[in-house]
């Protein structure tokens, strides 16, 4: 992993301009597109630090060409009334091997057991990479109105979205077209993995 990886996930994440990301360290545009192109590999002192404290961890290793450990945000529970980026929400940091950093963008721990049939436990990590489409069949994070979160595996139907749970003791919920249009429904991420803590 090389700076300019570090900069283009956080430009991603964060759907940031180049303009944006230069505000935000003090540095001109120019200097963050020669970071993201890879034409400069070095950042001074006081640059590093403010990069550093945006980030959220020590990025000095990187840029000396050794290990690192990365880490992907918490941002709390899968469940009803939930604001995935309110503040009270982060509840820490999960380490992630560099291919797993650049599969995913952040952690959801599962609450509830409706997925059991997947794999997917009540109080499991899961590995969520941001996106607004998934396809048929694939397990996603769907935001039902505006104050709840749900992951559920996503059936797409001609005239309906079912959002099927994997345990047989739990109800699948049906969305006609008019009202994924009016609560909204909205695919806010795609499952890539869970991990389960014993």
């Amino acid at each position: 992993m090389e700076l300019k990886d570090i900069i283009k996930d956080y430009k991603y994440r964060h759907q940031l301009t180049n303009d944006e990301i230069a505000a935000q360290l003090g540095v001109t545009k120019s200097t963050v597109s020669r970071w993201i192109s890879g034409d400069v590999k070095r950042i001074q002192e006081e640059t590093l630090s403010r990069l550093n404290a945006l980030l959220g961890y020590n990025i000095d290793p990187i840029i000396k060409g050794k290990s690192v450990h990365l880490k992907r945000p918490i941002l709390g529970y899968a469940k009803a009334g939930y604001d995935m980026y309110a503040q009270e929400n982060y509840m820490g940091d999960e380490e992630v091997t560099e291919e797993d950093f650049y599969k995913g963008d952040y952690f959801l721990q599962i609450q509830g057991d409706s997925m059991i049939g997947s794999g997917i436990m009540d109080g499991d990590l899961a590995l969520i990479k941001q996106c607004s489409t998934v396809s048929s069949g694939e397990i996603a994070v769907v935001m039902i109105g505006d104050d709840e979160v749900t992951v559920k595996k996503v059936i797409k139907k001609p005239d309906m979205l079912v959002l099927e749970a994997t345990n047989p003791l739990t109800e699948n919920r049906y969305f006609s077209q008019q009202e994924i249009q009016q609560l909204p429904i909205r695919i806010i991420g795609k499952v890539i993995y869970t991990k389960t803590y014993f």
